[in-house]
């Protein structure tokens, strides 16, 4: 889960472009979430199967969120959104396989979309709004005498957004993982001694954690994007 290892060594003229566990598995989580959503909507029906109900779902999930937090400004960015919650919760989901790597519990990976989101989000503000963006720095009604320091405040907070927000997805992530791991250690030790029957105990506590961590799996795909949807607002309307 943790460790990079080369799966297909490729060198170019002095470059490495070797084919490691993380390139593979995020090929393979683009590959998947593009064979569910095709089959999933291919030939779609008035009344539709399993798979198409849940797709609808997802679209109508995101749809709303959306809608509640950006507005109808937000509606144009549906695509984005939509693909990006695909993307990590399908990362989440498959890195719980066995075997499985989870892109999502490496911190750079969370750490460059939140950095691609907010920077995009800085400029989409200075693009609808010109120089009036930076009112969202400047809280109305708020005493003069501290208004700079609530300014520096609000830039400050702002900026770390990108932090917390791969920060989030990363650790609960990781903690997930590690625990399973633990656990699993626990069950692999008793299994080698004497008393191989108290292993039971930390077998269950791991079908327990890994039903856990598909319900966060899905909350922290939530959770992404709902933020980025209120981040999306702020930049769409920096006066309110």
């Amino acid at each position: 889960q943790f460790e990079l290892s080369v799966v297909i060594p490729v060198y170019f003229l002095g470059f490495d472009f070797s084919l490691t566990t993380m390139s593979f598995y995020l090929f393979f989580v683009c590959f998947f979430v593009i064979i569910f959503l095709f089959f999933g909507t291919y030939r779609a029906l008035v009344v539709p199967r399993l798979l198409q109900s849940l797709i609808e779902f997802m679209y109508k999930f995101i749809y709303s969120m959306i809608m509640q937090q950006a507005g109808i400004g937000g509606k144009q960015y549906f695509a984005i959104f939509f693909t990006t919650f695909c993307f990590i919760l399908f990362s989440n989901i498959l890195g719980l396989m066995p075997y499985g790597f989870t892109t999502t519990s490496h911190l750079m990976i969370t750490l460059s979309m939140a950095f691609t989101f907010n920077f995009g989000f800085i400029l989409l503000g200075f693009y609808l709004h010109g120089l009036t963006f930076l009112k969202l720095f400047v809280p109305s009604g708020a005493p003069k005498a501290l208004l700079p320091l609530i300014v520096v405040i609000e830039i400050a907070s702002y900026l770390i957004r990108t932090i917390s927000l791969s920060v989030r997805l990363f650790a609960n992530m990781l903690a997930g993982h590690t625990l399973l791991f633990i656990m699993a250690s626990f069950v692999m030790a008793f299994l080698a001694s004497s008393y191989s029957f108290l292993g039971l105990l930390p077998f269950v506590i791991i079908l327990a954690v890994s039903v856990l961590e598909l319900g966060i799996a899905f909350i922290q795909a939530y959770v992404f994007i709902i933020l980025v949807t209120i981040y999306l607002n702020d930049s769409l309307h920096p006066g309110h």
